[in-house]
């Protein structure tokens, strides 16, 4: 069975909820596990210290743009972060990671009735994987 780690970063809660529904609903078959850390910032380091232990991970999270730089750095370090990684380790990561202007087109990006973003990050992951077993078989 396919075991699959969300790793969320709930500081939407109700953006992170859909996030995770369509998550779930894209891997009805997997065994899934959740972890939920503070931030964004901290989605690749969870990852990584699960490296091992998964098939597949999930990135989810919500940046909404700010009045401060503060947005462009956790967008661009998360996502580099990310990358990192997966690289590294070998890793099968789909990223669910919004970066938006306001929390509307969070909203709309994450139900899984619209945008479904956590349910594409979990296909992208799955894609990934699938591609690393053909790879390696």
């Amino acid at each position: 069975m396919l075991r699959a780690l969300l790793v969320s970063a709930p500081y939407y809660p109700v953006i992170a909820n859909f996030l995770e529904a369509g998550a779930r609903r894209a891997l009805p078959d997997a065994d899934l596990s959740r972890v939920m850390v503070p931030g964004a910032l901290e989605i690749p380091s969870a990852i990584a210290a699960c490296a091992h232990q998964y098939d597949i991970f999930i990135a989810l999270g919500c940046v909404v743009r700010g009045e401060t730089s503060h947005y462009d750095v956790v967008v661009n370090q998360s996502a580099a972060g990310l990358t990192e990684i997966a690289i590294r380790y070998n890793l099968a990561i789909g990223n669910g990671i919004l970066t938006v202007e306001n929390t509307f087109q969070a909203l709309h990006r994450a139900n899984p009735a619209y945008g479904n973003k956590g349910g594409e990050a979990a296909n992208a992951a799955l894609a990934l994987w699938r591609l690393r077993q053909q790879a390696t078989s």
